[in-house]
């Protein structure tokens, strides 16, 4: 008994240890989101052009990877696309992601991607890297975690929930929640909307949802 209850420990720990449990956004683990970073920034990524740095700030809000793909084979090789998406992501939705985007994330083949799916819908990343672990060692778990999220729950989520979202910080945290209780997105969007932009917005709502009453 004393040997079952230090395995399950174990794969707790291995599942959950690297991250605070309450996270449903994976940390970016050095990556860059091109939503939020800066031209000087995206230069610095492998294969990124000036002119192609440009073209990523001017084509915000990138709310795929698939579209953002789609730019970068404009003038990258597979290859050179894959070696970017190792330092520039758009974090995919775990319980919508397309096969294709699943299957953009470096390193990731066939038999990941079914690992992927087997285990929808995720309640929250803890159940992902529960999952995951059973196929990958410690630091490849935290690189493929770096790669996805599951969307908050407006209504309930807490502040490390809503703080896990890149980009948003102690000020916006007290916006997400100045105004519970939220009863449709569309509230949501013209609440958060007074504070930043359209396309801001956008990025933002691919991160949290509203349970059906």
């Amino acid at each position: 008994m004393k040997t079952l209850c230090r395995a399950v420990a174990l794969l707790f720990l291995t599942g959950a240890a690297a991250m605070p449990a309450a996270a449903q956004a994976g940390p970016l683990g050095g990556m860059l989101d091109p939503n939020l970073a800066t031209e000087q920034e995206l230069r610095a990524v492998p294969h990124v052009s000036a002119d192609l740095a440009k073209a990523l700030v001017a084509g915000r809000p990138w709310l795929s990877p698939v579209a953002l793909d789609s730019l970068l084979g404009r003038t990258l090789s597979p290859a050179q696309r894959q070696e970017v998406f190792r330092k520039l992501w758009v974090q995919v939705n775990l319980n919508s992601a397309s096969k294709a985007e699943i299957l953009l994330i470096p390193g990731v083949g066939n038999r990941m991607l079914h690992e992927f799916e087997e285990y929808r819908p995720y309640d929250g990343l803890p159940r992902f890297r529960r999952e995951i672990a059973k196929y990958v060692d410690q630091a490849e778990l935290d690189r493929l975690t770096a790669y996805v999220f599951v969307p908050i729950e407006l209504n309930t989520a807490t502040d490390a929930d809503i703080l896990s979202i890149p980009g948003v910080g102690r000020r916006m945290l007290h916006e997400f929640k100045e105004y519970r209780p939220y009863r449709g997105i569309e509230q949501f969007r013209r609440e958060i909307g007074k504070y930043v932009d359209a396309k801001e917005l956008a990025r933002l709502e691919r991160y949290v949802t509203l349970r059906q009453p």
